[in-house]
């Protein structure tokens, strides 16, 4: 277990996340649900953590070369072969709107989706995804900035709070749609029961995942 003697982190209001002012909440929530970028604002808890493997990297442990597809395109990354998706996604492609949250494939937080079936990047070794269409919650919006429905019904319904979980349940919600389109609420429950939410949104999550079922996707 890691002990630190430093002194608590003490936020004043000054270090808080604002929403300027101007820019109503709907706004700033669909900044959020199109990249998940909102919720990196929180990444100063995390300063001096760094970054882990699924295993620590044993001593001249070397990179291989591999390609992913990812949101449509071929990406040649170099990856070490006990390294996870989410750590190439975030820190090697930059794609960060996959959140890193237990590291031990139980909050949800980094679900992605694998040849469309939504699955948890922290738990995925990257070499095996090779072969893989992988799509991040950066590639369901279109290239114009049209949001993709399930996007767009999270921004109306107001489903997210601090927003930090709200890619992954937006990118279970897209898998579980393509597979059953118009599901009951239960079943929708029961489908986001893998992605936790710490403010405790279930019922808006929940509500925004059925309007977008409702619409078609």
């Amino acid at each position: 277990m890691l002990e630190s003697h430093d002194a608590p982190v003490q936020l004043s209001v000054d270090d808080r996340v604002d929403i300027p002012r101007g820019i109503a909440r709907r706004t700033f929530i669909k900044g959020v649900i199109a990249t998940g970028s909102a919720a990196s604002s929180v990444a100063y808890l995390f300063r001096g953590a760094g970054t882990a493997l699924a295993q620590p990297a044993s001593p001249g442990a070397v990179e291989r070369l591999v390609t992913l597809m990812v949101n449509g395109r071929k990406r040649p990354v170099d990856v070490l072969k006990q390294e996870t998706l989410a750590m190439t996604l975030r820190y090697k492609l930059g794609l960060t709107g996959t959140k890193l949250g237990c590291d031990r494939a139980e909050c949800g937080n980094c679900t992605v989706l694998v040849d469309g079936v939504p699955r948890y990047a922290c738990s995925i070794l990257t070499h095996s995804v090779r072969n893989a269409e992988i799509t991040t919650i950066e590639g369901l919006a279109k290239s114009d900035g049209t949001l993709h429905p399930v996007q767009q019904a999270f921004v109306d319904a107001l489903g997210p709070q601090c927003g930090f979980c709200t890619p992954g349940q937006i990118m279970s919600t897209v898998g579980f749609l393509a597979e059953n389109p118009k599901p009951t609420r239960a079943e929708m429950a029961e489908a986001l029961s893998g992605n936790l939410c710490r403010c405790g949104a279930y019922d808006h999550y929940l509500n925004a995942a059925m309007l977008a079922a409702q619409r078609g996707v």
